[in-house]
């Protein structure tokens, strides 16, 4: 069903039943190249429409066919000439910390991201633990909203930690990309998140409230969305920063990010206090030693699941990319999504203030 069939000689093969389900079938002895290769469908069937001796052949053909196209209305991203960071891009490398729980400051790592380093802020000395404001990526305008991992102190609040949503960064960030959507900009998540903050003074500062906020605005965006998770991704932090669930356009990870409901230490002991309930409600004792064994064989199973590459191999993510690549990745993902005009309405429904 696709416009052009192409297929590589010795390696490519097309069947409805291959030779051992044929002979299962109705006794016919054949091979799976006879039955269904290159030369069979060139020459034979015509269910294929170029042959090829290698893939690197096959691959220029394709880009024969693209540079021959047509153009298409542009959804009309505004594209200025690109520009390289002015800050050292190889220093990327060294900004996250090794201890994934140390404070670090994000804005690091985007002046290493946008064109000539510039970003112009939205609302900085509010909401302080989510980064929102505008700037371009290989001279696409790009609205970016980012954790920031340093701890910040709030006038309202106090201190709060870096890596947590809050009421406040929440509000601001809903805010923001109801903004993008109104002028047709095009969004980038940088995760480094560990969640909403929790407690009864959260609860009664209308942390839900706002949240659901956040993650309404998100979740009905339409211009398009890109998600970069760089360090940790938890929780509905994860849903708030436009996780896989909310249909990002691409959505990669660095080597360094951790995808999980919940941190692996907190994952880990809250396993626990539920398995140790559970054996004490059926009279059996735990000693120090048994708990710290139960804790640690707990954690290592589950830190194993937290890796990117158990993510992508479970297409959580589309791709682990080298940090280096992130401009690169944001700008093809910008381009093809300019080839899709915005034909849907942005509309956030009712949201509570």
């Amino acid at each position: 069903m696709s416009d052009e069939a192409m297929i590589v000689d010795g390696t490519g093969s097309v069947f409805l039943a291959g030779s051992y389900l044929v002979k299962s079938a109705i006794g016919e002895s054949i091979d799976n190249e006879t039955l269904g290769g290159a030369t069979t469908h060139s020459e034979i069937s015509g269910v294929t429409d170029y042959k090829f001796k290698n893939d690197e052949e096959c691959l220029d053909h394709i880009r024969n066919i693209f540079d021959k196209m047509g153009g298409q209305p542009s959804a009309g991203f505004h594209r200025a000439a690109p520009a390289e960071p002015a800050e050292k891009s190889e220093e990327i490398y060294g900004l996250l910390p090794a201890d994934r729980a140390k404070p670090y400051d994000m804005m690091d790592i985007i002046r290493r991201l946008v064109d000539n380093s510039e970003f112009e802020p939205y609302k900085d000395l509010y909401g302080q633990t989510l980064i929102c404001g505008l700037a371009r990526i290989d001279g696409w305008a790009v609205g970016i909203v980012a954790n920031q991992r340093k701890i910040v102190k709030s006038k309202k609040t106090g201190m709060q930690m870096g890596g947590v949503i809050y009421s406040d960064s929440a509000d601001k960030a809903a805010r923001f990309i109801m903004n993008c959507n109104q002028k047709r900009i095009p969004l980038v998540f940088l995760h480094d998140v560990s969640g909403f903050m929790v407690g009864s003074q959260s609860e009664h500062g209308g942390i839900i409230k706002d949240g659901a906020k956040m993650v309404s605005a998100m979740s009905n965006s339409v211009v398009p969305k890109f998600t970069v998770i760089v360090g940790n991704s938890y929780g509905a932090g994860n849903y708030a920063m436009c996780g896989k669930a909310y249909d990002p356009r691409l959505i990669v990870a660095w080597p360094t990010a951790q995808l999980a409901v919940m941190s692996g230490a907190a994952a880990a002991n809250t396993l626990l206090q539920i398995q140790v309930a559970s054996l004490k409600a059926k009279g059996e004792v735990i000693t120090p030693e048994a708990e710290k064994e139960l804790l640690d064989r707990i954690k290592s199973r589950y830190e194993e699941q937290l890796s990117p590459y158990y993510a992508a191999a479970r297409l959580w993510v589309d791709a682990v990319i080298d940090p280096l690549e992130t401009r690169k990745v944001l700008s093809m993902g910008i381009d093809a999504a300019n080839h899709a005009p915005i034909e849907k309405a942005f509309n956030v429904g009712v949201i509570q203030v």
